[in-house]
């Protein structure tokens, strides 16, 4: 299970667009509310989520992925999101993060000594990081997304490693990408 966590002032890009691409190739994907059930996006579109925080069953989760914008603030201030990626790191899980999200995670020292990429003027959160322009960071179990613009690639980059290149290729080229 994929679980998408979400915060009020969340980038609706940089969240939907990987989940409708994870779905498409077969992942299951959650969405969690941490602000709430419904949480409200940077642009105003509101969401529902799946679950709350407290629902996540980390028994079946494979990966957590952060979304950027002004909602990574909130992120970053819950103690049961800083629990959820402590765990994923304890037990092997990959972590995904784009935007201003990568922030969290250099914040927690997560990325010292990995390559790791995100929007620009965050780079001074990413302590100890190789700092890439590329658009979408892979290094072990971390993946990295610089913003809006890579959510696409950001997406079918989670759904290789999750589901392999084949299904990933099959997708992008089924949505003309």
């Amino acid at each position: 299970m994929v679980y998408v966590l979400l915060a009020d002032g969340f980038e609706e890009v940089e969240a939907i667009e990987p989940i409708d691409i994870l779905r498409r190739g077969g992942t299951e994907v959650q969405t969690v509310g941490v602000t709430g059930k419904i949480i409200t996006g940077a642009h105003g579109i509101p969401v529902t989520a799946d679950i709350e925080i407290n629902e996540v069953n980390t028994d079946n989760a494979e990966l957590i992925m952060l979304p950027g914008g002004a909602g990574h603030e909130l992120l970053d201030a819950s103690e049961k999101v800083h629990k959820l990626i402590s765990f994923a790191l304890t037990n092997g899980l990959y972590i995904s993060a784009i935007c201003a999200a990568p922030s969290i995670l250099g914040k927690k020292m997560i990325l010292e000594g990995k390559r790791a990429t995100c929007f620009p003027g965050y780079e001074k959160y990413l302590y100890n990081a190789k700092i890439v322009s590329d658009k979408v960071v892979i290094d072990g179990k971390i993946i990295t997304g610089k913003g809006a613009g890579a959510a696409a690639d950001f997406g079918f980059a989670i759904l290789a490693l999750l589901k392999g290149q084949n299904t990933s290729d099959k997708i992008r080229e089924i949505m003309q990408y």
